[in-house]
């Protein structure tokens, strides 16, 4: 399907791709941002990709149909990642239902749903020797379990071909359906990730489709599922954010007990997303990492200009201990729906809603103020 305007990459064989609409927000106005060929500075420049370990994992995932978040997201890490052995899974296709405004991620009506997918990435992790893996996805907004499902069956094909990897899963929010999130945590991944992506303030504007609380309290209500599992959360520097609102994001991640964040420069994909509103310095991202870990007690931060969520993940894996359950452990905002992306039958819509210590008495299912 030919799009009207905006960001619709071809050669999707998942879905129909649709515009990701305008790259205006609410929160550049009066900012100057970074034009989209300014010249980046030296610590965000990295080479190519093109070694023989990076071209064999390639013809690897053509051969098996798969796809990996490293190419669809354009990483900046995939050429040290792949010539490592490690690749970061993207499953339930190649095109997602949100039309998030900094992702290069393909946005449209999804059209496919592949069950012999697990299968093909236990086969595909085996062939390359993991002892650590990442799985990650699309949303699927249009799947009643969000893809759940998939996930767990991937978690399981993974442990039953390869005994000894740790799987580590970066999921969807799943609109905040427990049932289904308890349906990925029962397969027993390692590591259960969900990206916050953004400060409350942007999260508007910038991830349209997710709540900012839904998220933080998703991964809340993950721990006390399974208290034992490590959590974690990532948050991209340079969208328009001040230093404030990362302390908040960062005590409000707390509260849930995410055990590690991740913190990274956004790389602006095309014309098409938001602009970059600052290059933030290694310096800066130091002093994240000491803040996050000192102050407010992350178990691990990994924090730097080229970051990604999955940068790193088998060492955070092997290092990190479970921290306890936080003050967060219900899901809120889960009863709200996201906003229409373009997205015919959805019938989804936006809703502004305040902090959880602000809403009503009858919506504060998740605050719990006696647990630390």
């Amino acid at each position: 399907m030919e799009p009207s305007g905006g960001y619709a990459p071809g050669g999707k064989d998942t879905g129909l791709v649709k515009p990701k609409g305008s790259s205006s927000i609410r929160a550049h106005e009066g900012l100057d941002t970074v034009p989209m060929r300014a010249r980046k500075p030296e610590w965000l420049k990295v080479r190519s990709p093109g070694g023989p370990e990076y071209l064999r994992l390639k013809g690897l995932m053509r051969s098996q149909g798969l796809h990996t978040v490293c190419e669809e997201a354009g990483c900046p890490n995939i050429g040290e990642c792949w010539e490592a052995g490690t690749a970061t899974f993207m499953i339930l296709g190649d095109v997602c239902t949100r039309a998030c405004k900094y992702c290069a991620v393909a946005h449209g009506l999804p059209t496919e749903l592949d069950l012999e997918e697990p299968i093909r990435v236990a086969d595909t992790v085996r062939a390359m020797g993991l002892e650590h893996v990442v799985i990650t996805s699309v949303n699927r907004d249009e799947l009643s379990d969000g893809g759940a499902g998939i996930y767990a069956e991937t978690i399981r094909r993974i442990h039953d071909a390869v005994p000894g990897c740790s799987v580590e899963v970066l999921i969807p929010d799943f609109k905040g359906d427990e049932g289904a999130l308890r349906v990925v945590m029962e397969a027993k991944p390692a590591i259960l990730g969900h990206n916050l992506e953004t400060v409350e303030r942007l999260h508007p504007d910038v991830r349209p489709g997710g709540r900012y609380w839904r998220s933080i309290s998703f991964l809340g209500a993950a721990k006390r599922i399974d208290a034992s599992l490590l959590t974690k959360t990532g948050i991209i520097l340079g969208m328009g954010e001040k230093a404030g609102e990362i302390r908040q994001a960062m005590s409000d991640l707390r509260d849930a007990s995410v055990d590690i964040l991740t913190l990274g420069q956004y790389l602006r994909p095309s014309m098409q997303h938001i602009p970059v509103a600052r290059w933030v310095t290694p310096a800066e991202f130091a002093e994240w990492k000491r803040v996050g870990e000192e102050h407010f007690g992350f178990g691990h931060v990994e924090s730097g200009p080229l970051v990604r969520s999955s940068y790193h993940a088998k060492e955070q894996a092997r290092a990190v201990e479970a921290g306890p359950l936080g003050r967060i452990q219900r899901v809120l905002e889960g009863d709200i729906a996201a906003p229409e992306e373009v997205l015919p039958g959805l019938n989804l819509v936006q809703l502004e809603i305040g902090r959880p210590d602000r809403l009503n008495s009858g919506t504060i299912v998740g605050w719990n103020e006696g647990v630390t």
